[in-house]
């Protein structure tokens, strides 16, 4: 950019050159010149830094994107075949941070929304979401909430002439059997809950030989009836529900996901004192290395299938 500011004064030192000079030196001149010019032509053309974008996933590869958005939950999928989901969006202030992250990785379209559950740290910056981009299939578990924030996404998915599909276990969201993924919902297994984090919809991806597992809010009771309903919870990587609180990942329930990897989003110095520390030492104890979003910003996950790598923000 500085060079363009440079550039002109310094052909306008040549113009005042070619006045002053002889005819011997003029030739000189007017080919330092055009050199000059050649170089703000290059300049002009080169993409500045706020222009830059990341490439989406290339085809045949599974990125999972955990978000930062501080105090909440977001996570953003590409599929080997294109096509890509978003959990959650966070608390209501992240929607500009959230529309400018899917943007920068050329997102126009999410096909699948999944909406956990109501609660206004998942569901937050949604209606900016549908709001902004082009949607496909919609999921959201039967819960409901007398939030504006709740009832806002509502009006924002009518407005545009979308229909709601129930989220609940044992719903397949997508199979392709051309690069051996399936994507499907785990819970919630029940119909009827005191807390709404148990209503969350907890979603299964199997990728080759790889698999990712994201459990919203679901606390202890969730993951037991799962495992009770003898889903395969075995996962590489795990989005750790309730934000690494309490009142989920039961010993019993880390022991069947058996991951290498598990994710903590939460916002730095955050009011619930997440993660908390009892849950935290269940999952190091069990062999599981922890990223926190508070600490690492947003974190990447990419896979062919077979291998897998963890990059992080900062």
């Amino acid at each position: 950019m500085k060079n363009r500011k440079i550039i002109p004064a310094l052909l306008l030192s040549v113009l005042l050159s070619v006045l002053l000079c002889g005819c011997s030196e003029m030739d000189e001149i007017l080919r330092m010149a055009e050199s000059m010019q050649a170089m703000e032509s290059s300049a002009a053309a080169e993409p500045s830094e706020e222009a830059s974008s990341k490439a989406p996933a290339p085809e045949g590869t599974f990125r999972s994107h955990y978000i930062d958005v501080g105090q909440g939950d977001c996570e953003y999928l590409e599929f080997p075949d294109g096509t890509t989901m978003l959990i959650d969006a966070g608390p209501p202030e992240a929607g500009e941070t959230i529309r400018k992250y899917l943007e920068s990785y050329g997102c126009s379209r999410i096909d699948y929304l999944v909406a956990t559950h109501p609660h206004s740290d998942h569901i937050g910056s949604m209606k900016t979401v549908v709001e902004s981009f082009e949607i496909g299939k919609i999921y959201m578990p039967k819960a409901t909430a007398t939030t504006k924030t709740y009832e806002n996404l509502l009006t924002a998915i009518k407005a545009k002439g979308l229909k709601i599909s129930t989220a609940k276990a044992g719903v397949k969201i997508k199979t392709d059997e051309a690069h051996k993924l399936e994507v499907k919902l785990l819970g919630p297994v029940g119909t009827e809950y005191e807390s709404l984090n148990n209503y969350s919809a907890v979603v299964s991806v199997h990728f080759g030989e790889r698999s990712f597992l994201y459990m919203g809010d679901a606390e202890k009771l969730s993951e037991n009836e799962i495992l009770d309903k003898k889903y395969d919870v075995k996962a590489d990587v795990i989005k750790i529900g309730h934000h690494g609180s309490n009142s989920s990942s039961g010993a019993k329930f880390i022991k069947a996901v058996g991951a290498a990897y598990g994710i903590l989003s939460m916002g730095a110095d955050n009011a619930y004192g997440h993660p908390h520390k009892e849950p935290v030492q269940r999952w190091e104890k069990s062999g599981t290395k922890l990223y926190r979003t508070d600490q690492s910003g947003s974190i990447v996950a990419v896979s062919d299938g077979k291998t897998l790598e963890i990059t992080t923000e900062k």
